[in-house]
């Protein structure tokens, strides 16, 4: 037995050291830009098998939705001393190579790239955007293996922005320790314009792409209050360098996080107006959070990654959710929002959920498991089956932030919770579980917050935003409250200049009397829709109970439909401070607010 063990361990240990003596480089080059084609060479030597496979990742991390990148891949071919070697595909995303004897293989084939969006790739003639896994392909089972690659940049293209590091004396030529690095690390290749600044002690790279109306000398004003503010709630920055890559098209918008990066998506426009400039702002302060919270504070799902199959966690409205809430107590704190602003915002994310049927339905943590088949694959009737795990985790987050600092008298805060468990993954180099961030709660705020995840967590109960906000001396009421508002119940969409119902709301006029998404309402007690659908006067100076006549067009046949009109079920929440404050009211309002 002792000998079987030894040679199973000497086997191990030879396997390990043939692994290591791979080495991977990349060359990308673009011969047809204006045709959406990149050209990958791939390298590879010190192997030691009859055969490799190699494999491109089905999806991107930080978006969770299998977008099988494999099939803009074309014209794969391999060879060893200019000799082609036999291949065949063996699943939808893996290529075998026979390589024989040989110890080295040259690996050529083009990725199209025709998506405009943060996470996927994206070729032209003016620029060229590197979705990583959507580019590189990995040798099978050496995800853990370091890698080069070497940016050949397409004619009157002067430059390269990635947060990879660069090999010195190589243009355009960086380095990757392993997969995971490599492909959390986008690049643009172009004549993007560059500026850099400092914050919190490290160094930022903006790189714009697009043009735009936007005033380099007031972002690198702004940009670093944001940063700071976020960096605050951590005590630490993990960054010695950092790359804002940002498209700004006519209307752009998203966003994508990265270990030491992130993508942008803006409208060129935007900057010179207020509101523009502070939504970029604030997209800017969601990214930047990232680089803890996801990238750094994990769920335990999400690393390491497979990155052929799907990567569960019920835990998404913590990685996203609390971004998103976030972002609001980031604007707050760097004076780009007045108090006013930020209760308003919030106050309006729990009337969106409130007012979201689905919420009735799925829980944050299924929403977040969910995500791979419901987030990014909405239909007519997702809004009546489904929530965002980033607006309930939103909320969540400001539930349990009042918590806290309810509980604590002021003395604490959600921040502590995020610094505690950040830095508890910092230390064991492992992700958390959704049990290890409760009792880190609980450790911080003193009480058990059992009841509060069954409620909100892992259950679909009814948000009690006036107790939440009551402990910080904040009075929200409903206007609706108590009212009679007709409602019909439905979404409009408009194609070609008629007005058809885009979605109906469950349990609403709509949906009793038999409306369907994708009717083509012809008429409504004979007026014609010249806009919204649900705010026609012959719905919204009717009473509740009266009953209206609607045209439909459905499947080509005109047909009356009698609707009865139900009152609406929609809160419109109002915030306002109460008079008679106490002292303990106003430490929650201070540690909350954090200002």
């Amino acid at each position: 037995m002792k000998k079987i063990t030894l040679g199973i361990l000497l086997l191990w240990s030879l396997s390990f050291r043939a692994g290591a003596q791979v080495k991977i480089g990349y060359e990308i080059s673009f011969k047809e830009p204006q045709a959406h084609y990149a050209e990958v060479e791939m390298n590879l030597s010190g192997l030691t098998k009859e055969y490799i496979d190699v494999k491109m990742p089905v999806w991107a991390p930080g978006s969770y939705l299998v977008r099988e990148f494999a099939k803009n891949v074309e014209g794969f071919t391999a060879s060893a001393g200019n000799k082609a070697l036999k291949l065949e595909k063996t699943k939808k995303n893996t290529w075998r190579i026979y390589t024989g004897t040989a110890k080295s293989v040259h690996i050529n084939y083009r990725v199209y790239g025709n998506e405009v969006s943060v996470r996927t790739t994206f070729i032209d003639n003016t620029h060229a955007f590197l979705s990583s896994t959507g580019v590189f392909m990995y040798p099978d089972k050496m995800l853990s293996l370091p890698s080069t690659v070497k940016i050949i940049p397409y004619t009157g293209w002067s430059k390269v922005s990635t947060g990879l590091p660069a090999i010195a004396g190589q243009a355009f030529t960086y380095t990757a320790k392993n997969f995971d690095i490599l492909y959390d690390s986008p690049l643009e290749v172009g004549n993007q314009d560059i500026f850099e600044f400092m914050a919190a002690g490290v160094k930022h790279e903006m790189a714009m792409y697009g043009g735009g109306n936007y005033d380099k000398e007031r972002l690198k004003v702004d940009l670093p209050k944001v940063i700071e503010a976020a960096t605050a709630v951590y005590g630490e920055n993990p960054n010695t360098s950092y790359t804002f890559i940002v498209h700004n098209f006519s209307g752009g918008g998203g966003g994508l996080e990265h270990l030491n990066s992130t993508v942008l998506g803006a409208s060129k426009d935007q900057y010179a107006d207020e509101d523009g400039y502070k939504g970029f702002l604030s997209l800017v302060a969601h990214e930047y959070h990232h680089l803890w919270n996801v990238k750094r504070m994990r769920p335990v799902a999400l690393g390491p990654f497979d990155y052929e199959n799907e990567n569960y966690t019920t835990d998404l409205w913590i990685a996203e959710g609390f971004t998103a809430y976030y972002e609001n107590k980031f604007m707050l704190r760097a004076g780009f929002w007045t108090p006013d602003n930020f209760v308003g915002v919030l106050v309006g994310s729990v009337s969106s959920v409130v007012n979201t049927p689905g919420a009735k339905v799925q829980s944050a943590a299924e929403a977040s498991f969910d995500a791979w088949i419901k987030q990014y694959r909405p239909n007519e009737n997702s809004n009546n089956t489904t929530v965002s795990y980033y607006s309930k985790g939103e909320v969540v987050g400001l539930l349990l932030d009042l918590e806290i600092a309810h509980a604590t008298k002021g003395a604490h805060s959600l921040d502590d919770v995020m610094k505690a468990v950040y830095l508890q993954c910092k230390t064991t180099g492992k992700g958390y579980t959704d049990a290890e961030f409760k009792a880190t709660a609980e450790k911080i705020s003193g009480i058990n917050l059992t009841d509060f995840w069954t409620k909100y967590v892992n259950g679909t109960a009814p948000v009690e935003y006036a107790k939440y906000f009551g402990f910080a001396g904040i009075k929200v009421q409903d206007q609706n409250e108590g009212k009679a508002i007709p409602y019909l119940g439905v979404s409009t969409k408009k194609a070609e200049g008629l007005f058809s119902i885009g979605s109906v709301s469950r349990n609403s006029a709509a949906w009793t009397d038999g409306l369907n998404a994708g009717d083509i309402v012809v008429s409504i007690d004979g007026a014609v829709p010249t806009g919204a659908i649900e705010r026609m006067p012959e719905i919204v100076n009717r009473k509740v109970g009266d009953v209206v006549k609607v045209k439909i067009k459905r499947d080509g046949v005109e047909k009356d439909i009698n609707v009865t009109l139900k009152s609406s079920p929609n809160v419109s929440l109002v915030p306002s401070l109460d008079p008679n404050v106490t002292d303990a009211q106003r430490a929650v309002l201070k540690k909350w607010m954090g200002i």
